[in-house]
């Protein structure tokens, strides 16, 4: 199963438009899809990726640790981030040939600087009232602190999306190798087991450690 490409200017229904955007731990650029979820799958209709500026790549690799007027930069730095998210969306409504009203909301993730669960919280820098007014679409935000705060790991988020596509008749295993690899187990779509997640390891991140000290590459 996965998604199928939508042709541009096919007629869509405003209700069932959807953007996600994402910057990993990886922080390799902004990530940005345009999705039907009219159906029964998702349907891809366009997609986009922005590189980050080496700059504010630099920047939020440092405030992922403890360090000077580290409020005030974080600020700024996600001011600059969101930026980049709408201009992501902004990429896709263009290649879609898309108004804004048409689609519904934007799904805005933020950059994960700190994940501390066992300290009942975790911080993703964002700014998803300004991407809200830079694109004129109404944007979700905040996906992991509810989970936290019910005594969860706020991670992965990956399950649900694994169960609405990947179910099946018989029992499966998905494992995502973002920065962070996690596993996400599927019983059978008639069973009345849950659905379960959890992250499983380092990922992409000793992958990116390596490039950045054997290639000199981020």
């Amino acid at each position: 199963m996965g998604f199928s490409s939508a042709a541009k200017g096919e007629s869509l229904q405003r209700s069932e438009l959807y953007i996600g955007v994402m910057t990993g731990t990886s922080l390799d650029g902004v990530d940005a899809v345009l999705a039907d979820l009219s159906g029964s799958q998702p349907r891809l209709v366009a997609a986009a990726r922005l590189a980050l500026a080496d700059d504010l790549r630099n920047e939020l690799l440092q405030l992922s640790e403890s360090g000077f007027d580290e409020l005030h930069r974080s600020s700024i730095a996600a001011q600059h981030l969101a930026r980049c998210y709408a201009g992501a969306v902004q990429e896709l409504l263009l290649d879609a040939g898309l108004e804004p009203e048409r689609v519904r909301a934007i799904g805005v993730h933020g950059q994960t600087v700190r994940h501390r669960p066992d300290a009942g919280y975790t911080i993703q820098l964002n700014a998803p009232a300004t991407v809200a007014e830079l694109t004129s679409i109404d944007v979700v935000a905040d996906f992991r602190s509810r989970d936290i705060a019910a005594g969860g790991q706020g991670a992965p988020l990956l399950p649900v999306f694994h169960a609405g596509i990947f179910r099946s008749d018989t029992p499966r295993a998905v494992v995502n190798i973002g920065g962070i690899a996690n596993v996400t187990g599927l019983p059978p779509a008639a069973s009345a087991e849950a659905v379960t997640g959890f992250d499983c390891g380092p990922g992409n991140v000793l992958l990116d450690a390596w490039a950045a000290e054997h290639l000199q590459q981020p």
